[in-house]
This record gives structure tokens, C-alpha cells and sequence, in this order.
């Protein structure tokens, strides 16, 4: 992401529907242990240094404190920091947009790891933003030959590394670029448009990755990140081709960026995390997120979320919409198969509107020839509200819950009437195959299906024990048409009276529903779905949650 919403270009030859349609996806494993300590839960905190050097200021109940310490103190255990190699012009004036070279990234890394938070440093291998439109070489590098800029980027990540760690700061990931669909250091390492040829982004690629080997070796991780994550035809087109050149990229971790009124759905972008974690056997994350808690503007310069965001992202711009998005957000990333989702890095959450706190400066500008109004563009979608008080959203940095439920995602028994972990109930003379697993599940191989020609009435409910007293949220993915004379999903026998809502009908596809607040006394809940039908009428169901809150 840079300083606004920018036109995002299709890269490559789109898969065929049939060959999407045809996909394999392997049944989910679920995540069994509670400890998920080692769940990202990032922020990219690239604009601190100059949010607090033009007099930034940040709360937490009232309280001034740094924001780092705010963010680790709710929770958060990771730092996302970019690095551009000299963005500064020939009169030492910055850039701006966080003015990142080599030690405001430095400082900033040190000042993560005294809160005992890791670091990722973002590569961006230009002097300024670096994203799908915008991949230009630092102008050092500008007239240097293609081998000389082979060289140049081996060493220059080489001795970059070196110089982390001779501060005693070895990043614990970097990433080789910055959204990166369109290639590296144009025009070499250009792809997409009339540049269809892969081999010299890889060999650059290459010389990347083997430079921070040759400093630290495996201690460090190594992320190759593109945007627009829910598109996996681009996914697929970039890592097929790079990967195809004969160059062993010694690379651990495909990294996406998604914002959800910019790269499509959650099913999209779960489609896509599933394929390509399998496809290429590397784990995924989200390395760039946000959503807005108002639509206010901060700074009253303008806003990169707007009410046109906010109807297609599906959320309200609302302090609750930016949890509700978070939450699902996880949820997906969670269900990743094998446990290869890794977290997510929440993108800026402390720009708030500072004046001159901008997405670059008259410098900036200048260099980049963009005659745009210099201003915060990002400031209602923070984590803390314009005055720098952290907002109840800082808490999607708390570590995920366990999800209590077994067999949530009905993808432990293949094609079943009796999912294990589920109870059946059939109404008298109501056939065993009314209640079934099916295939094409919201996520996972397998959902679970209500059908039958006839009347019929039916349900699957576990009872889960041995719970903390607390307050709980269940909540369930569900396709259904609109006959039913009763369709809900339930809790009850936890110690207060039943609660239940009525499953929508499903017009364009899944709808999640939730209940919330059920708050156990009596150490356990029984949680399930219920349906008195007509003949004909159907309902699909997948991935169920129970969580403490």
C-alpha cells in the first residue's frame, strides 16, 4: 500500500474457469493446540518515526505511552518495517512517507525488539514507495548495466544484512520487494504488459535471496510478496513463472496483501491462501491489511476509504466493523490446511493525522513527478482515533482463542451421515440421508448439508465441556433457501436461557451468522443447527466457531 488507493492492472493470461472449477482443495487440518503463541499478530509501523518527530502522540485509557508498547501491551508480537535504499534528493531533503532508509528503520527495529517483538524488514529496493504501478530502481543503480545490477543487488542486500547484525538486530523475515506482481527494478526485472519473459526477474530474485543467505543464513525468512490477494490466477501466473526458471529460489513464505474493498471476498482469498500454500509448499500470511472504524477524515485532506469502500468491503466503518473484519480475517488465515497460515501485519494502524505526517513530502513529489495534495490518507483506518487513543480495535492483536469445537469444518470423515464430534437428531420416520457431509464446502474439502424430497425435520448439535466461566461467541457459515419453517443456528444448556438466530437465505452465496455473548456459568454449551422444513428445502453449513472472548 502507499500514500492512496491506486488502479490495480490484471497481470498475465487468466486461468481458465475449468481449470479454477477443477482445482483439488485437500480437506482442512484442524488446528489443534490452544497455544497459539507463535500466531503473527503484525503491524507495519513505518510512518512512527516521523508521526512522533512532528509531534504524534499516543494513549492508552488515557495514559501517554509509546505506541509500540501500547500495540505489544494488547497483544501484538511482530513489527513490519520498509526500508528504502536513499530517499533523500541531492539536497539531503526526505522523501517523507516515513522517511525509511537505513536507520529510521534501524531505530525503529532496535525499539521493536527492546518490547520483545520481531522484526520483518520489507525490502522495497527503490528509493521510494515501491507497489504494482510503481517498481523504479534507486538512481544510483539507474545506469548501471544488467550485470552490474545483478552485483550491485547482491551486495547491496548482503551488506545490509551485515550491517543489522553488526547492531545486533537480525531481522526474523524480510521480504525480497514490495507487491512485487509486476516485477522488480524496472525495466530488468519487469513482467506483465508487453514484458512476458520471467527469467531475469528470478535471476534478480535469486541474487536477493542468495545475498541475505550469505550473511545469516537460515535465521532469517524470507518472504516474496505480491498484492491483491484474493486473485489466484495472478498468484498462480507469478509464482509459476518465477519459480519455473531454473532457479531454485530458496524463499520460505508467499506474503498477501488484502484489503477487502480492493481484492475480492473471503471465500477469494481463502481459495487462494488453500491453493497456493499446496501448490508451492510454503506457508502464507497476510503482510498487509486494514479496514476503516469511521468515515471521517482526519485531516480533512481526503481519504483512501470511502462510503463506496465500506458497502463493497461488507463491513461498517465502525470500530466493530474493523474487529468483525479482523476476526473473520483470522478465522481464514487459521484454516489454512496444515497450519500453514502464519498471522497478518495490520498495515499503519498508527497514522494518525499529524500535519506533515504525509504520505511524502514537496521532495517526494517531486521526485516521483506526483502533483497530489500531500496529506494522511490512511487516518480512519488506525487502530488508535485522531487524538491518539488507542481504539477497543487495538485488541485484534490478542493472541486467537482455540476454537472449541470438534470437527468444525466436518472434514474429519470424508462423505458421512454420523460427522464425528456431531450428534444427529431425525425427526420420527425422517431418512438417515437427510443429514449428510457434501463436497465444495466455504472452506475445506467438505461442509455439511440438510436435503430431502419430503417434510422433514432434523439437526446436528455437540455439547462442548469443560469451559471457563465467560462470555462466548459461536458463530457458522451457512447457505440456505427461504423455506423453512424453522432454520436456526443455537446455543443453549449453558446456563442461561437458549439463544438462536435465523439463518439468512442465500441470495449471492455464504453468509456467516453469529451469536453472541452467551455467557457460561455451568462449565459447558450446546451448540448446533436446527431446521423444520418442507420437502426440497435445503441448507448447507461449514466452519463453525466457539471461542471465548
Amino acid at each position: 500500500m502507499k500514500r492512496n488507493k491506486w488502479s490495480k492492472v490484471l497481470l498475465g493470461a487468466a486461468l481458465s474457469a475449468a481449470l479454477i472449477a477443477g482445482a483439488q482443495t485437500e480437506a482442512r487440518a484442524e488446528r489443534v493446540s490452544s497455544d497459539y503463541s507463535d500466531f503473527i499478530r503484525g503491524a507495519d509501523v513505518s510512518m512512527l518515526g516521523d508521526i512522533e518527530r512532528l509531534g504524534g502522540k499516543f494513549y492508552d485509557g488515557g495514559v501517554q505511552k509509546d505506541a509500540l508498547q501500547i500495540m505489544n501491551q494488547h497483544g501484538a508480537n511482530y513489527v513490519r518495517l520498509r526500508l528504502w535504499v536513499n530517499p533523500y534528493d541531492s539536497e539531503g531533503n526526505s522523501y517523507g512517507g516515513g522517511s525509511n532508509d537505513f536507520q529510521m528503520t534501524l531505530k525503529l527495529a532496535k525499539r521493536a525488539k527492546a518490547q520483545g517483538m520481531k522484526v520483518l524488514v520489507d525490502f522495497h529496493l527503490s528509493d521510494y514507495w515501491a507497489d504494482p504501478g510503481t517498481q523504479s530502481k534507486p538512481k544510483e543503480w539507474a545506469n548501471l548495466s544488467y550485470e552490474q545490477l545483478k552485483s550491485t543487488l547482491y551486495h547491496y542486500m548482503k551488506d545490509t544484512m551485515n550491517d543489522f547484525k553488526a547492531q545486533g538486530i537480525i531481522p526474523d523475515m524480510i521480504q525480497v520487494g514490495n507487491e512485487t506482481s509486476s516485477g522488480i527494478l524496472w525495466d530488468e526485472g519487469r513482467i506483465g504488459g508487453t514484458y512476458t519473459e520471467f527469467h531475469q526477474l528470478a535471476e534478480l530474485l535469486n541474487q536477493a535471496i542468495t545475498g541475505v543467505r550469505d550473511a545469516v543464513g537460515d535465521q532469517t525468512k524470507i518472504v516474496l510478496h505480491l498484492d491483491n490477494g484474493g486473485n489466484n490466477s495472478l498468484y498462480r501466473w507469478w509464482f509459476d513463472g518465477v519459480t519455473g526458471c531454473g532457479y531454485d529460489l530458496d524463499f520460505d513464505i508467499i506474503g498477501l496483501t488484502y484489503y477487502p474493498m480492493w481484492h475480492g471476498t473471503m471465500e477469494d482469498l481463502q481459495y487462494n491462501l488453500n491453493d497456493i500454500s499446496a501448490r508451492y509448499d510454503k506457508d502464507v500470511m497476510i503482510v498487509e491489511t486494514a479496514y476503516a472504524f469511521t468515515l471521517a477524515d482526519g485531516d480533512g485532506l481526503g481519504s483512501s476509504f470511502s462510503p463506496d469502500d465500506e458497502k463493497i468491503g461488507g463491513y461498517p466503518a465502525s470500530v466493530q466493523g474493523q474487529m468483525d473484519f479482523m476476526s473473520d480475517l483470522e478465522s481464514v488465515i487459521l484454516n489454512v490446511p496444515n497450519n500453514r497460515g502464519l498471522g497478518f501485519f495490520y498495515w499503519e494502524p498508527e497514522w494518525i493525522p499529524v500535519e506533515g505526517a504525509y504520505w511524502g513530502t514537496e521532495a517526494g513529489k517531486e521526485y516521483i513527478d506526483d502533483n497530489g495534495l500531500l496529506s494522511n490518507p490512511w487516518d480512519n483506518l488506525a487502530l488508535f482515533d485522531f487524538d491518539g487513543n488507542a481504539l477497543e480495535s487495538i485488541d485484534i492483536f490478542q493472541r486467537p482463542e482455540q476454537n472449541l469445537i470438534v470437527n468444525p469444518g466436518f472434514e474429519a470423515d470424508g462423505l458421512t451421515n454420523t460427522p464425528s464430534g456431531w450428534q444427529v437428531w431425525l425427526d420420527d420416520g425422517v431418512d438417515a440421508s437427510t443429514v449428510k457431509t457434501e463436497v465444495n464446502g466455504y472452506e475445506g474439502g467438505y461442509k455439511l448439508s440438510f436435503w430431502n424430497s419430503s417434510d422433514y425435520g432434523c439437526s446436528i448439535y455437540q455439547t462442548v465441556t469443560g469451559l471457563e466461566d465467560g462470555t462466548y461467541t459461536l458463530s457458522a457459515w451457512v447457505m440456505t433457501n427461504a423455506g423453512q419453517k424453522v432454520n436456526q443456528l443455537y446455543a443453549k444448556n449453558y446456563g442461561g436461557e437458549e439463544l438462536n438466530q435465523t439463518l439468512p437465505v442465500s441470495d449471492l452465496g455464504w453468509n456467516k451468522v453469529v451469536i453472541d455473548n452467551i455467557k457460561v456459568t455451568n462449565g459447558q454449551c450446546e451448540i448446533g443447527v436446527y431446521s423444520v422444513a418442507n420437502g426440497g428445502d435445503w441448507c448447507n453449513i461449514d466452519h463453525m466457531i466457539l471461542r471465548k472472548k
